[in-house]
């Protein structure tokens, strides 16, 4: 490998863990996995396919964009190595690497218009790599070859562990938002049981009745209006609500 060769792995390595800022944009990460591979692999075109909890896998990062490549990728989402790789129903059946020669040897039938469409474009080769996380399954990336020879083993377990750095970025990205998600939350709820304790005693110096018999009669009140108790709450004290005992 030579010392330039070496410093775009490094840098995009780096690139693939730094998923912890505020500003994450998770489209623009994955636009740029895209063009990592397609300088570090000998490869013409590298798309990453996600799908979504509970969705379809769709292409959302083609290195290359372009009307006939956009047309390739929406159809390789629906067939083809990339939906295999993705689905575990390749010939390993494991979701493993899935390497396939455009050129000859696939069943017409199983991708009746991957494969055509992929030859009219000029690709030869197409390699899909699984993107996961131990058990979790995200997407695929896909790797379009117009050469005579497949991907070099060396180019494959490359482009695995950019996948894989890629997928584990994407996973801790996403409990970092659940944290935070987690964290205002509970923020949220702390200073909603102030604004409610305060309306408490409020209301059992109004009323003459202890702090438990108030907060009935304010938790009453919200249920039967439809409302927060935090905003029932809010406006015993703020407006001076007095509901009734």
């Amino acid at each position: 490998m030579n010392p330039e060769r070496e410093l775009t792995l490094a840098d995009a390595f780096v690139e693939l863990a730094d998923t912890l800022a505020d500003e994450f944009d998770v489209i623009d990460f994955l636009q740029q996995l895209s063009v990592r591979c397609c300088e570090l692999l000998d490869i013409s075109v590298a798309a990453v396919l996600l799908a979504p909890p509970g969705e379809e896998l769709r292409h959302v990062a083609p290195c290359d964009p372009g009307e006939e490549l956009t047309e390739l990728l929406d159809t390789a989402a629906e067939e083809g190595p990339a939906l295999d790789c993705y689905t575990g129903s390749g010939p390993s059946g494991t979701g493993d690497v899935t390497r396939v020669n455009l050129a000859g040897g696939v069943p017409a039938a199983r991708w009746g218009a991957f494969v055509p469409m992929a030859r009219r474009a000029g690709y030869t080769w197409a390699t899909a790599l699984p993107l996961r996380l131990r058990g979790e399954r995200l997407g695929s990336l896909l790797l379009l070859r117009t050469g005579e020879s497949p991907l070099p083993p060396t180019d494959v377990r490359l482009g695995q562990a950019l996948a894989d750095a890629a997928a584990i970025g994407l996973v801790h990205e996403q409990t970092l938002r659940a944290h935070r998600a987690t964290g205002v939350q509970l923020r949220s709820a702390l200073h909603s049981r102030i604004v409610i304790e305060q309306a408490k005693g409020i209301l059992a110096a109004r009323l003459g009745v202890g702090v438990d018999d108030a907060f009935t009669v304010l938790r009453r009140h919200a249920r039967s209006n439809s409302r927060r108790l935090t905003e029932v709450a809010r406006q015993v004290i703020d407006e001076g609500l007095l509901p009734v005992a």
